[in-house]
């Protein structure tokens, strides 16, 4: 059984940093894939970047240069930091990964706001 648990989700003022952290536990992970989505109120789950095993990325261009993703394949952890932050990013981030199945975390909130 693959367990997900993300932390580090809060209330930050606009133009803030957040860093939010996942961890995935269970026995064989053999992780591929590392995720973050977000999903804001009345809004679909958008992919916000993704990192392979090998430490390649990608990012929505709405997150570019403000955003990192990075993963820890040891630990089995993926960390996504988070400039510049805007009251639109408002959402549920969700850790997302693949091994032979994919995986959800069960979200964490973050809210941009002053």
């Amino acid at each position: 059984q693959v367990q997900l648990v993300e932390s580090g989700g809060g209330l930050v003022q606009p133009g803030g940093s957040l860093r939010l952290s996942c961890a995935a536990s269970g026995s064989g992970l053999n992780i591929n894939i590392m995720c973050w989505y977000r999903q804001a109120p009345g809004k679909q789950r958008d992919l916000v970047a993704t990192i392979t095993r090998g430490g390649s990325t990608n990012y929505a261009d709405s997150v570019k240069g403000r955003f990192t993703i990075s993963r820890d394949n040891a630990k089995n952890t993926v960390s996504l930091q988070m400039n510049s932050l805007k009251p639109e990013e408002t959402a549920v981030y969700y850790c997302y990964i693949t091994t032979w199945r994919a995986y959800w975390g069960p979200g964490t909130q973050v809210t941009v706001s002053s």
